[in-house]
């Protein structure tokens, strides 16, 4: 493989990692299945499109997780407001995003960014590895800010929401507000890997998103099948070393010759195989054939 190809993986599995820390969030924390983060992850490149058209590319990154945030919230309403699942309601929310997206970027479906100044325009005119040292400086400063949150009280409070909510609940901590903000915080990470997304490939398309969620959950299971601590630094850690592993995966199998319409069964199968690894389904098999 050439240069470019392993920068460019490394590059995607950095944009991916901070993906995947937002869905560890609602994934993980809460144990909430989130499906929003298609429409939350288009909702980022959108808005980032946008800003970055009107030379604003660092506040396109910021405005991205703030609107990021509302998308999560809105879920956290409709699940612990309107007692709506959690599953259904990702799902109305990541549905009126379609609608809200194509508004953002004025009904056209696909913003070209290129020409245009990026996050990236200054340190990639220097050195090929401008793009990678940005992603990669984004997504250190995101594990310690999260490492730090989660060992905040409001931290270990929306840790014990997730573990256990009856126990939280006869604390007096509203469990309620505890979903609430963190959707808000998963879907504020996700909304800004859809940002720097956006201006890594210079262009912006309202179907950017389909298919994030499960490229977020193969980072997170995969990275934890490798590292198995129980520290939350070395979970946030197992999610960016499976973020990048997932991309790496990817681009052999593009190399190899893999047509890229494939690409979404093989992350299908790369869950499917993490998942059964982890809970157990390989060894079982072993054991019984051993048994007879």
């Amino acid at each position: 493989m050439s240069q470019t190809v392993i920068l460019g993986a490394l590059e995607l599995g950095g944009i991916f990692a901070v993906l995947s820390l937002g869905l560890y969030i609602s994934y993980k924390v809460l144990n909430i299945p989130d499906l929003t983060v298609d429409g939350s992850f288009t909702l980022g490149t959108a808005v980032s499109a946008m800003f970055t058209i009107n030379a604003m590319p660092y506040l396109g990154i910021l405005a991205s997780f703030l609107i990021g945030a509302v998308a999560g919230m809105v879920t956290g309403l409709l699940i612990t407001k309107l007692k709506i699942m959690p599953l259904l309601s990702g799902i109305l929310t990541m549905t009126g995003l379609y609608s809200i997206n194509l508004a953002i970027m004025n009904d056209t479906p696909t913003i070209s960014l290129f020409d245009q100044t990026t996050i990236f325009s200054g340190l990639n005119e220097v050195t090929v590895y401008g793009k990678l040292i940005i992603i990669y400086i984004i997504v250190v400063l995101i594990v310690i800010i999260l490492d730090l949150f989660l060992r905040t009280q409001l931290g270990l409070s929306l840790r014990a929401c997730g573990d256990n909510e009856d126990m939280v609940r006869a604390s007096s901590i509203d469990t309620d507000k505890m979903k609430v903000l963190g959707l808000a915080i998963a879907n504020g990470f996700v909304a800004m890997s859809g940002a720097i997304f956006a201006q890594h490939q210079s262009f912006a398309d309202v179907n950017s998103g389909i298919g994030m969620m499960v490229i977020g959950l193969a980072s997170i299971i995969v990275g934890m099948t490798f590292i198995k601590k129980e520290k939350i630094i070395f979970q946030l850690i197992a999610v960016v070393f499976g973020a990048i592993f997932y991309r790496g995966v990817l681009t052999v199998a593009l190399q190899l010759g893999l047509p890229s319409g494939y690409l979404k069964l093989l992350s299908a199968v790369l869950v499917i195989i993490a998942i059964a690894s982890t809970n157990g389904a390989f060894k079982s098999k072993k054991r019984r054939r051993k048994s007879c």
